[in-house]
């Protein structure tokens, strides 16, 4: 059974919560992160592109240099 402090501080903290998402949504500092985020998470996305194709392109370089060692014994 919950207690007395918890059924109190359930409403209030959702309230406080509701008022934080509100400022957010209004503030333009909140707009800028979130744009700032999406920036971020777009160079990043294309930084990982970058280096799958760099390492296959590696990795075949030394699967060649590994072939034509193994050929000349």
């Amino acid at each position: 059974m919950p207690s007395i402090r918890t059924q109190i501080g359930e409403p209030y903290a959702a309230k406080k919560m509701i008022h934080v998402l509100r400022q957010l949504a209004r503030s333009r500092r909140g707009a800028t992160a979130v744009e700032y985020g999406l920036i971020l998470s777009l160079v990043v996305l294309t930084m990982i592109a970058a280096l799958q194709g760099l390492a296959s392109t590696t990795t075949g370089m030394w699967n060649n240099v590994s072939d034509k060692v193994q050929n000349s014994h």
